[in-house]
């Protein structure tokens, strides 16, 4: 049993990271072993969770995983814990376009069997929010909704006003918070500062959240609300990959020695505050497939790991850090050297980026044969990606689901080999495959395709 809340909101601007984060605080304050959750696939909401709880934020994402990894996957990450907290996406009822209810906060928490907690901005409302609150508890009966916490209250009469419109619609009240400037955490252009570039700014954050839900939260009604929730009949997922891939094979998998009879290779992975972006499930699965994996920071070691046999750069800012990536050019000419050495490279994003030639002017690796700068466009949403060359990610034709977020461009968008053949929203093919590089701006998560990790590590060997 693992008592579990996931909290919602209508929509999205409502306060859910505020409150969510303020919760897992609050209850590890008191000494409960927090296990803290997102769903969807956003890399920089966990960074707070991690902050408020001391473990990692780990992401819910049905739609990269599958609907049947989300039980498992949440299990291994709450496992030990007292209590766990989702945090949804966007509104409870949203999810991937034109998916109907898949990847969606609501779906999640039926898979959860959870109890759901939705966080309404009361801001510009009294009676109405009977009404809203009646129409999101009852548009699935599958989706229970637990109680309401109401964000933005302006004044006693107010609150009086909001909880008596709510008296009548069966939904408990579970929680009142004023509008409180000093729980803002400042955004810019993809959400979001990250924890690792405002560290102290953002403890102090999360403790005036946590104070702000222990001083309006009913906390003890929320704990009752949380270990009501029904026994998961589901396993922990497990990061084991079980099965080896022959280097330059098909990418079917075959069974050869043992991980323990092979050696460690060395898997160097970009970290530091721009490159913030990654899920922890990476790291156990190439663990897993006997890698030994070491982070460095491009904005201040100028040397990779000693003996890196593969480098993994994922998401982050690097638009924000241009000039700094730049003038580490011992680094810069270490990332060139091992990719021209056909070492296992795999780039996402930020990654993509750090590879190119150029980033708004500044030099980059220049790994690849293309300049990538800012843009006004924003480019977000759930690829069906397949596979369209051989490369250390993945055999030519498999397919992947994986997520773009980025206010860049990169030119030309793909290589002379690609990296994938996208099929939403339009058709196109983009990325690079070239020796042992794979650099694209989607992101994938590991966890839906365990394979990944065991093909990559295999050439590290």
């Amino acid at each position: 049993m693992v008592a579990r809340l996931v909290i919602a909101a209508p929509s999205s601007g409502a306060g859910k990271t505020t409150v969510a984060t303020g919760l897992m605080a609050a209850f590890a304050g008191r000494g409960l072993a927090v296990s803290p959750h997102k769903v969807g696939p956003d890399y920089i909401d966990p960074g707070y969770h991690a902050l408020a709880t001391g473990r990692p934020g780990r992401n819910l994402d049905a739609y990269m995983c599958g609907t049947g990894q989300i039980a498992p996957l949440f299990l291994h990450g709450a496992r030990g814990c007292d209590l766990a907290v989702v945090e949804g996406v966007m509104g409870l009822y949203d999810g991937a376009a034109d998916q109907g209810e898949l990847a969606s906060t609501a779906q999640v928490a039926k898979l959860l069997k959870a109890p759901v907690v939705l966080v309404v901005d009361a801001s510009s409302q009294s009676r109405s929010v009977a009404a809203l609150v009646h129409g999101f508890a009852s548009w699935d009966p599958e989706v229970r909704i637990g109680g309401v916490i109401l964000n933005k209250v302006a004044t006693d009469r107010h609150e009086h006003l909001l909880r008596e419109a709510l008296g009548e619609s069966g939904v408990p009240v579970l929680g009142v918070l004023r509008r409180a400037p000093a729980v803002a955490t400042p955004s810019r252009h993809l959400g979001l500062v990250p924890v690792a570039e405002r560290q102290a700014q953002a403890v102090e954050a999360v403790a005036a959240q946590a104070e702000q839900v222990r001083s309006g939260c009913d906390l003890e009604a929320l704990l009752a609300l949380a270990r009501s929730a029904p026994e998961l009949h589901a396993e922990p997922w497990v990061p084991e990959v079980g099965e080896r891939l022959h280097a330059g094979g098909s990418g079917v998998p075959t069974r050869s020695a043992p991980a323990e009879r092979w050696p460690a290779p060395r898997v160097a992975v970009a970290g530091g505050a721009a490159f913030t972006f990654s899920y922890a499930e990476h790291t156990e699965l190439l663990t897993a497939a006997g890698a030994e994996v070491v982070t460095f920071d491009p904005l201040r070691d100028e040397a990779l790991p000693e003996g890196t046999s593969g480098l993994v750069i994922g998401g982050g800012f690097p638009e924000m850090y241009g000039e700094q990536l730049s003038a580490n050019e011992p680094l810069r000419k270490a990332v060139a050297e091992l990719a021209a050495s056909g070492a296992p490279v795999a780039a996402e994003c930020a990654g993509l980026l750090y590879l190119a030639r150029s980033l708004d002017g500044n030099p980059m690796c220049g790994v690849l044969d293309a300049d990538a700068r800012m843009s006004e466009r924003l480019t977000l949403g759930y690829r069906d990606a397949v596979a369209v060359n051989d490369s250390v990610i993945a055999p030519a034709g498999a397919r992947m689901r994986g997520h773009e977020f980025h206010r860049t461009v990169i030119e030309p968008g793909a290589g002379a080999l690609a990296a994938w053949g996208l099929r939403q929203p339009e058709r196109r093919v983009e990325g690079f495959v070239q020796g042992g590089v794979h650099a694209s701006y989607v992101h994938t998560h590991w966890a839906g395709a365990p394979e990944v990790a065991a093909r990559f590590v295999e050439r590290c060997g």
